[in-house]
């Protein structure tokens, strides 16, 4: 079964950094690109950034380019998003998902697999 689990949510101020974290397990990590969603409140879940398989190739929506990093460490089965000049649109519950292929996409229907989520509240 594969499970994956967010961490480093938390309440930052606007301009502030955080780095979430995403463990996985129950799957073979290194094969399938990996993505990260938020849902904010009363809104749909939308793509923040994914990453391949070999982490040479990475994706980001145009809210975060330039702001947001993914990058993955496919030795601990690792993804990361580091945050930073975070914006107070940018509080969601934010979530990892395993793609079903190896490239990555903004879409979360081609992601098999999802974590709870970690929350993210920027304060302004």
């Amino acid at each position: 079964q594969v499970q994956l689990v967010e961490s480093g949510g938390g309440l930052v101020q606007a301009g502030g950094s955080l780095r979430l974290s995403c463990a996985a397990s129950g799957r073979t990590f290194s094969k399938y690109a990996m993505g990260w969603f938020r849902q904010a409140p009363g809104k749909e879940r939308e793509f923040v950034s994914a990453i391949s398989w070999s982490g040479d190739s990475t994706y980001y929506a145009d809210s975060v380019k330039g702001r947001f990093t993914i990058s993955r460490d496919n030795a601990k089965n690792m993804v990361y998003l580091q945050m930073a000049s975070l914006k107070p649109e940018d509080t969601a519950v934010y979530y990892c998902a395993s793609d079903r292929g190896a490239y990555g996409n903004g879409y979360s229907g081609e992601y098999s697999y999802w974590g709870q989520g970690t929350r993210v509240t920027v304060s302004s």
